[in-house]
């Protein structure tokens, strides 16, 4: 980068040639779509046998091409225009200062120099005569200059310095820019094999990290998110953007997108699955570096007169070195294999599209999955799961809520329905050491807030959509906890194996009389043992639970075939019947149980 590189550098160029990567982009966006949400979807429902499954195994591996096509020109388009906006106030800087030796009558040379005529005539003697300045950014260098020009007799050599330096100044600046921006853009190449692999998604992540490095001046230039602001505050944030911006953000913060209440469903899940699939690349990519366990896991030593089962010490110096990492690592991708799984059965079983409204593997795990948009939906039911629930098993929870989407859909009259598997909490994951204890519900309460706030912000239907909150197990403390914090959007709330909500009556709970629906199957030990921790109290009794009668909740049927902690979304059952019935706004058509006769348990 030298002076006639920048005079002639037109930034509409970059930014012309962005437009084009960012149309690419979305053009790889909708042919992503269509062959997940239509072409497939209608295949598999009009087709079968072996031809469809290759088939439709070639035309996933089609979709994620578009996908990396998708995320990778959206970096490229973000990155030209970032290169850009760097680059432009340079040239100003060097338009400015040209203009002013020209006004001057300075002559600029190729290298930046400024000659300056002699003065007018002195006083004292003959004119000062001409001279050149050369530009420095030293600041000791200036200050010589400047004491220099203090006993120059040609007042043109301080006016020619200054100039000078401003020259130098801004071939600096656009050659930091050029040399912090090209070598992201030649980063931002794909492998010629027409295969996306792990490693190839890995490098998607790194690609990003670097792009995003490079950019924070630019990012930082944009309008920003409210501070901890509102669901109503993002999204009015949001809808203030133009295309370029919304870009710009979903390409560099894909994670902060994604985790925005309020935000549209289609503009989370774009974001939240760019995440998804740079990070099953990066964590499949670091498992493939890690030696697996030694096949001698186990050996038998004698310990006193009993033979003992311990781990080989070739097992125990692996686990050392590699178990946490290894194990986190399996864990996390077996989760992340039930999510595209569930991406992967758009279409079966007249599944709908999905959507990925919040993910993150760190820790236990975060993901919020909907079957069906949201935004668009009459009825929205938000399932919070219990103890144990993890990025690992996730699988299962979101299996819950397919069911409940089905049967939901075939009583709501025809108006679309939206289920939605919310792991946004860190759930205890000990059922003796940590579900007794509150502090993971009341931690993760507001989160589950701002969630079904959001879910308002976000809608764009006609009227204000019908919202369940269904909570198993712990997951209705949490929905407890999240009603006496603050405001519950919701209006029914079903509890199924409550062990106790935190509040002792039904109408704390913050939603009309009468909608407060709880399950309790035949051989469900938890409502009974977990009173006692989150049971509320007041001056009917202590630990008062929804399966109590004066909590005042509708007992709902499960059924005969339901029984224990966890079956109250086996198909076919009345249990999960019950529960679509709920979400679809049809209360009147629950089946409840009678209410217990207390004169024959006088008797």
């Amino acid at each position: 980068m030298d002076i006639e590189a920048l005079k002639t550098f037109k930034p509409h160029e970059f930014e012309e040639a962005a437009t084009g990567y960012r149309s690419a982009s979305d053009m790889a966006s909708q042919a992503k779509d269509a062959l997940e949400q239509r072409i497939t979807a209608q295949m598999q429902k009009a087709l079968k046998g072996k031809a469809l499954e290759a088939a439709v195994t070639q035309l996933r591996e089609v979709a994620k091409d578009f996908h990396y096509v998708q995320v990778e020109c959206g970096l490229v388009g973000t990155a030209l225009n970032a290169f850009a906006a760097d680059v432009r106030p340079a040239q100003k800087k060097l338009e400015q200062a040209l203009s002013e030796a020209a006004e001057r009558k300075f002559t600029v040379g190729a290298d930046g120099s400024v000659s300056y005529p002699a003065a007018g005539e002195n006083p004292g003697g003959s004119p000062p005569g001409p001279g050149s300045a050369s530009g420095t950014l030293s600041e000791q260098a200036r200050a010589i200059q400047r004491q220099a020009g203090n006993f120059d007799p040609n007042p043109n050599y301080a006016l020619a310095q200054d100039i000078a330096n401003r020259i130098a100044e801004a071939v600096r600046e656009a050659t930091e820019a050029d040399q912090k921006w090209a070598p992201q853009l030649r980063a931002l190449k794909a492998d010629d094999d027409l295969v996306v692999s792990d490693e190839d998604w890995a490098d998607v992540g790194k690609d990003a990290q670097g792009v995003s490095g490079a950019g924070r001046h630019y990012l930082d230039s944009l309008p920003q998110p409210p501070k901890d602001g509102s669901p109503q505050a993002n999204a009015d944030w949001w809808k203030g953007l133009d295309a370029d911006q919304r870009a710009a953000w979903v390409s560099l913060r894909p994670d902060a997108v994604g985790g925005l209440d309020g935000l549209p469903a289609t503009t989370r899940d774009e974001a939240n699955r760019a995440v998804f699939d740079e990070q099953r690349g990066t964590y499949q990519t670091k498992l493939n570096g890690i030696p697996g366990p030694p096949a001698n896991e186990w050996t038998w030593i004698t310990a006193g007169m009993y033979p003992a089962k311990v781990h080989t010490d070739e097992w125990m110096e692996w686990d050392r070195k590699h178990g946490d990492e290894y194990r986190h690592l399996k864990s996390s991708l077996h989760g992340m294999e039930s999510i595209q799984k569930r991406f992967d059965s758009t279409g079966l079983n007249d599944l709908p599209e999905a959507y990925l409204l919040g993910f993150s593997p760190e820790g236990n795990g975060r993901a919020i999955v909907a079957n069906g948009n949201p935004d668009t939906a009459v009825h929205q039911a938000v399932y919070v799961p219990g103890t144990t629930s993890n990025l690992e098993g996730i699988g299962g929870d979101i299996g819950r809520m397919e069911n409940v989407w089905r049967t939901a859909t075939d009583a709501a009259d025809g108006k679309p329905v939206s289920t939605i598997t919310w792991l946004g909490y860190d759930a205890p994951q000990d059922i003796v050491k940590d579900s007794p204890f509150s502090h993971y519900a009341n931690d993760g309460a507001p989160a589950f807030n701002r969630f079904m706030d959001g879910l308002d912000a976000s809608h764009t239907g006609d009227s204000d959509p019908h919202r369940t909150a269904i909570g198993h197990s712990y997951g209705t403390t949490l929905i407890g906890s999240a009603a006496r914090q603050g405001d519950l959007n919701a209006d029914d709330i079903i509890t199924a194996g409550s062990p106790g909500v935190q509040v002792p009556k039904a109408e704390q709970l913050d939603v009309p009389k009468g909608h407060v629906w709880n399950q309790e199957a035949d051989g469900d030990p938890v409502p009974d043992i977990g009173r006692f921790g989150h049971g509320g109290t007041d001056w009917d009794g202590p630990w008062r639970i929804p399966s109590d009668e004066v909590f005042g909740a509708n007992q709902m049927t499960t059924g005969s075939n339901v029984s224990g902690h966890s079956e109250y979304w086996k198909e076919g059952s009345e249990s999960l019947r019950n529960q679509g019935q709920v979400v679809a706004g049809h209360g009147e058509n629950v089946t409840l149980k009678p209410p217990p006769n207390h004169w024959e348990h006088m008797r």
